[in-house]
C-alpha cells in the first residue's frame, strides 16, 4: 500500500508487496504491456514534470539515511548514482585486464569478439561488443581494427569514471547507435533485447517492441519520435534514490548493535555467554547425542571387560576384546537406525510433550550418525578378526588350542580359509558388501546423480537406486540374526544377544511400513488438474488429503509440486507429459500458454492420470511456525513450497476470523506471528510461473484483509491502546522475490530491465519479470541488511528463520541468526531443510 516515505520504517523502504487493487487490471499478469493512451500518472511522467521536486525529496531521504560525508552537499542520490556500473568484482584491477589483454590480444591488438572476456564480460558476450563499438565511435577508432593497450585503457578509465554523468553518456551512446544524440524506438527496441540477453530474461525480450513502445511513450510524452539524455538522466536518478546504500546498512547494523545485552559487551562475558546460548540452543540435541554415546561407551567397555576374563584371551588377546566390543555397539546401532526412519510415529511425536525433550526434525541427522557409527564398528570388528584373531588362532600351539577353544571349534584348528568359509565367515562377508553397496548409494555425490557413470552404470547414480539399494539393507538384518547365531565363541542361545536388540525395533518399523501400505491403498486420490511447465515442474491438485505441501490446511485441495532433479521425478513428469500431451491431442483442450507453461483448461476422467499414492502426513521443521512473533521465510528455488503453504495458512486463519475482530486481533498478537517476510530466491525466470497465481493470491488477500481490518478498528472508539497498535501494521506478509540471473541493480547490464520494471509496475502494478504483483529484485539479498532490518524493526521479538533449500546458505544464514542474536536484543532462531 501507499505509504508516504518519512512514515516508513528503514526495513520497509524495499518491501514489494504492491500498491491498490484499483491500480491492477484483471488480466494484467497474462498480458504484454499495453500502449498509453492520453495521459498517465505514472511515475516517469511525475519525474519529468517535477525534477525540483523529485530532487529535493532525494535530499531529503539521503539526510535521514545518510548522505556522504565528504561532501556534506551531496545527496544519497547522487553519490548512489556510482551505482550506473559497466564493470563488476570479477573484472578485477587494471592489472588483471592488462594480463587478459596480453592473453587474447592478436598482433597487439584485441576485437571486439574478445572484449567481453577481457574485462571480465564474458557472460555477457553481446553486450560487451555493443560497449566496444560505442566507445571506439567515441574515440574516433574503428572497431572492426581492434584497440591496443593504450586504447584499452582509455576505454577502462573512462567505463570505471566516478562521475555519473560520464557514465551515463557512455551508455546513451551505447544505446544511440547512429550518433545523432537522439533515441529513436526502434534503438531503445535493439538494447532492450540485447540486456534481456544478458539477463537471460526470454520472456521480456520477448515483448521487447511493447516495452520499447512503452519507454517512449513515458519519457517522450509530445511525440517527438525520439527521447534525449536529459529526460533518460532524471528516470535514472530518481530510480537510484530508491536504493538503500551500504551506508545505510553500516549505521543500521551499528545502531543494533548498539542495543548489545551486558553479558556480550566484554571478551570473556562475550566467550560465556556465546557458550550458554550454544548449549541452550542445541541442548536436546547434546543430551541425546551425549546418552547415545554413553550408550555405546558402556556397552564396548562391559563386553571389552567381559572377554578379558574368558579363555579366548588367551589365545588371541586384547584383539578378541576390541573386536567383540565393536561388534556390541554394532548390535545396539542396528537396531536404533532404524527408530529415526520411522517417520508416522515421528510426526505424531512431534504434537506431544515429548517434542519439548526430544529434538524430532533432527531425526535424518542422528539416523545418518549411526550409519557412521555402524561403519566404524564394522571396520574395526573386521580387521581385529581377520588382521589378528584368525592369525593367532591358526598360530596358537595346538595342545593349548585344544585346551582353551577345542569345544568351541568341534576339536578342529581352523585355517585361513576355513574360517572364511564358515558361516559367520561367509554371512560377515556378505553384509559387508551389502552395506558397502547401500551406503555408498546413500552418499549425497550418488543419491543426487552428482557422479556421472557410463551406461550401463548410470542407472547406480540417481534417487530410485538409493531407494532400492536400502532397501537391501533387509538382508543384511537376516544374515546378522544368522551371524550371530552360529558364533565360534558363544554356545548358549541365550547369551547370542543380537537377536534381543533386534527383535523390537524391526517389529516396529515392520508395522510402520505395514500400515503405510494399507493406508495407500485404502485412501482413495482422484487428481482434479495436473500441467507442466519448461522449468521441469509438475503440479498437482488433488482431493481433499489430510497432507499439506503447497496449500493450506484448511484448503479444499491438495496441491503438490515437484521439481525434476532426479531419475524418480523425470520419470513422474515423462507419465504426467504424456496424458497432458494426449488431452491436448484428442480434445482439443484451450491452450492458456504463459511463457512457460501449457495448462489445459479441461475436465478429464480420472482413470486418464497415473494411479497415484499418498503417504502420511510427516512432518517438518517449520511445523512449529505459529510459536513464534516473526517469521522469516527464506527459499532457494523449489525451497519455496512450504513456505507459500505457511503465508496462505496465516491468511485463512486471519480471514477466519473476520467477523470476530477480536479473535484476529489476538491471533495476530498474541496467538500466532504477527508478521510474515517471505524471500524467495531463484534463478530462473520460468520458476515465477510455479507460484504466480499464490503470490497473487496472498498479496490481494493481505491488502484485502488489512483494508477491512483497519477500517473496522478505526470506527470504534472503545478500542484499547494493544488492539490499536494493529492500526501500525502495514502488511501481514511481506514478499520479497529475487531472480539471480539478472545483474544487480545498478549494474548498466540491467538498467534498461529496472527502468521498464519500475514503469510498468507503476502503470499496471504488474511485474515484468515475474508476471505477478509482486515486483523482483535482481542478484541476491543482502542476507546481513536483512537481519539487520528485522533486529531495529522488532526489537524484543522472537524471530523464526526458516530456511528451506541447497545447503550452500545454510551455515551463512545460521551465523547471522546467532550474531543478531548475540548483538541486539531480538532473537533469531534458525531452522533448516535441505534438499
Amino acid at each position: 500500500m501507499d505509504i508516504p516515505l518519512d512514515d516508513r520504517p528503514t526495513h520497509e523502504l524495499e518491501s514489494i508487496i504492491v500498491a491498490h487493487a484499483d491500480q491492477i487490471p484483471p488480466a494484467a499478469a497474462n498480458a504484454p504491456p499495453p500502449r498509453a493512451s492520453g495521459p498517465s500518472g505514472s511515475l516517469a511522467r511525475t519525474l519529468l514534470s517535477q525534477p525540483s521536486k523529485i530532487m529535493a525529496g532525494v535530499q531529503g531521504f539521503g539526510s535521514r539515511v545518510g548522505g556522504d560525508k565528504k561532501h556534506p552537499g551531496r545527496t544519497t542520490a547522487a553519490s548512489g548514482a556510482k551505482g550506473l556500473r559497466f564493470l563488476d568484482k570479477k573484472a578485477g584491477g587494471w592489472k588483471a585486464v592488462e594480463k587478459r589483454f596480453d592473453q587474447f590480444a592478436v598482433d597487439g591488438r584485441l576485437h571486439k569478439e574478445s572484449f567481453g572476456r577481457c574485462i571480465g564480460m564474458g557472460e555477457s558476450q553481446e553486450f560487451a561488443g555493443e560497449l566496444f563499438v560505442a566507445l571506439a565511435r567515441r574515440g574516433n577508432m574503428t572497431p572492426e581494427h581492434g584497440i591496443t593497450k593504450d586504447d584499452l585503457k582509455e576505454f577502462w578509465q573512462q567505463m570505471t569514471d566516478q562521475n555519473f554523468d560520464a557514465r551515463l553518456q557512455i551508455f546513451f551512446d551505447m544505446c544511440d547507435k547512429n550518433g545523432d544524440g537522439k533515441l529513436s524506438e526502434n534503438e531503445v527496441k535493439e538494447v532492450i533485447v540485447l540486456s534481456a540477453s544478458a539477463n537471460k530474461l526470454s520472456k521480456l525480450k520477448a515483448h521487447a517492441a511493447n516495452y520499447a513502445a512503452l519507454i517512449m511513450e513515458e519519457l517522450d510524452p509530445d511525440g517527438l519520435g525520439y527521447i534525449e539524455i536529459r529526460q533518460l538522466e532524471t528516470l535514472i536518478r530518481g530510480m537510484v534514490s530508491s536504493q538503500v546504500t551500504e551506508r545505510t546498512l553500516k549505521r543500521s547494523h551499528g545502531h543494533a548493535r548498539r542495543m548489545i545485552p551486558k553479558r556480550y559487551r566484554y571478551p570473556v562475558n562475550r566467550f560465556v555467554g556465546k557458550a550458554t546460548d550454544f548449549v541452550l540452543e542445541n541442548w536436546k540435541r547434546i543430551w541425546v547425542f551425549s546418552l547415545w554415546l554413553t550408550l555405546n561407551a558402556v556397552l564396548a567397555a562391559w563386553k571389552f571387560h567381559q572377554y578379558g576374563r574368558r579363555a579366548a584371551f588367551e589365545v588371541m588377546g586384547y584383539c578378541v576384546c576390541v573386536a567383540k566390543a565393536a561388534a556390541e555397539t554394532l548390535k545396539l546401532n542396528m537396531a536404533l537406525i532404524l527408530i529415526p526412519v520411522c517417520r508416522n510415529t515421528l510426526t505424531r511425536l512431534r504434537s506431544t510433550r515429548l517434542s519439548a525433550v526430544f529434538p524430532f526434525d533432527d531425526n535424518i541427522n542422528f539416523h545418518k550418525a549411526i550409519a557412521l557409527a555402524i561403519t566404524i564398528g564394522t571396520l574395526v570388528h573386521t580387521l581385529a578378526h581377520v588382521t589378528c584373531d584368525f592369525p593367532r588362532l591358526i598360530a596358537c600351539p595346538k595342545s593349548k588350542f585344544m585346551r582353551l577353544l577345542g569345544p568351541n571349534f568341534h576339536y578342529k584348528q581352523p585355517t585361513y580359509p576355513s574360517l572364511l568359509a564358515s558361516v559367520p565367515g561367509v554371512t560377515g562377508i556378505l553384509m559387508i558388501i551389502i552395506m558397502a553397496f547401500s551406503f555408498t548409494l546413500a552418499t549425497h555425490s550418488f543419491r543426487r546423480s552428482v557422479v556421472k557413470l557410463p551406461p550401463p552404470l548410470h542407472h547406480l547414480a540417481g534417487f530410485n537406486a538409493f531407494w532400492y539399494a536400502h532397501h537391501l539393507l533387509a538382508v543384511v538384518y537376516v544374515l546378522l540374526i544368522v551371524h550371530s547365531y552360529f558364533l565360534f565363541l558363544t554356545k548358549e542361545w541365550y547369551k547370542k544377544t543380537t537377536w534381543m536388540y533386534l527383535t523390537i525395533p524391526l517389529l516396529f518399523y515392520a508395522c510402520e511400513r505395514l500400515i503405510r501400505k494399507v493406508r495407500e491403498k485404502s485412501i482413495g486420490v482422484s487428481i482434479v488438474k495436473g500441467f507442466i511447465s519448461s522449468a521441469h515442474l509438475l503440479i498437482d491438485d488433488f482431493n481433499r488429503h489430510p497432507f499439506s505441501i503447497t496449500s493450506a490446511p484448511d484448503d479444499e485441495h491438495l496441491s503438490v509440486h515437484i521439481r525434476t532433479l532426479g531419475d524418480w521425478t523425470t520419470e513422474l513428469r515423462n507419465l504426467f507429459g504424456k496424458v497432458c500431451q494426449a488431452q491436448v491431442t484428442l480434445k482439443k483442450a484451450n491452450l492458456v500458454r504463459l511463457e512457460t507453461t501449457v495448462v489445459a483448461d479441461v475436465q478429464f476422467e480420472d482413470a486418464r492420470f497415473p494411479k497415484l499414492y499418498i503417504d502420511g502426513p510427516y512432518g517438518a521443521p517449520a511445523q512449529g511456525y505459529k510459536k513464534y512473533d516473526i517469521l522469516l521465510l527464506i527459499g532457494l528455488g523449489i525451497g519455496a513450497t512450504p513456505f507459500i503453504s505457511i503465508l496462505k495458512d496465516l491468511l485463512n486463519n486471519i480471514k477466519s476470523n473476520e467477523e470476530t475482530h477480536d479473535a484476529a486481533a489476538n491471533y495476530i498478537q498474541g496467538n500466532g506471528p504477527g508478521r510474515a517476510y517471505f524471500y524467495w530466491v531463484t534463478r530462473e525466470q520460468g520458476s515465477f510461473e510455479w507460484f504466480k497465481g499464490v503470490m497473487n493470491e496472498v498479496a490481494e488477500s493481505d491488502h484485502h484483509v488489512l483494508i477491512k481490518h483497519h477500517r473496522f478498528l478505526e470506527s470504534i472508539s472503545h478500542r484499547t491502546t494493544t488492539d490499536r497498535k494493529w492500526l501500525d501494521l502495514q502488511n501481514v506478509i511481506e514478499m520479497h522475490n529475487y531472480l539471480t540471473s539478472v545483474y544487480e541493480e545498478g549494474d548498466a547490464r540491467s538498467a534498461l530491465i529496472a527502468m521498464i520494471q519500475s514503469l510498468q509496475h507503476s502503470k499496471s502494478g504488474v511485474d515484468i519479470v515475474s508476471g505477478s504483483r509482486i515486483r523482483t529484485h535482481f542478484a541476491r539479498p543482502n542476507w546481513k541488511k536483512v537481519f539487520s532490518d528485522l533486529a531495529n524493526a522488532h526489537k524484543d521479538s522472537r524471530i523464526g528463520v526458516f530456511y528451506c533449500g541447497s545447503p550452500t546458505l545454510t551455515k551463512h544464514l545460521r551465523e547471522l541468526s546467532q550474531e543478531f542474536s548475540h548483538d541486539s536484543a531480538t532473537r533469531f532462531d534458525f531452522h533448516k531443510e535441505n534438499f
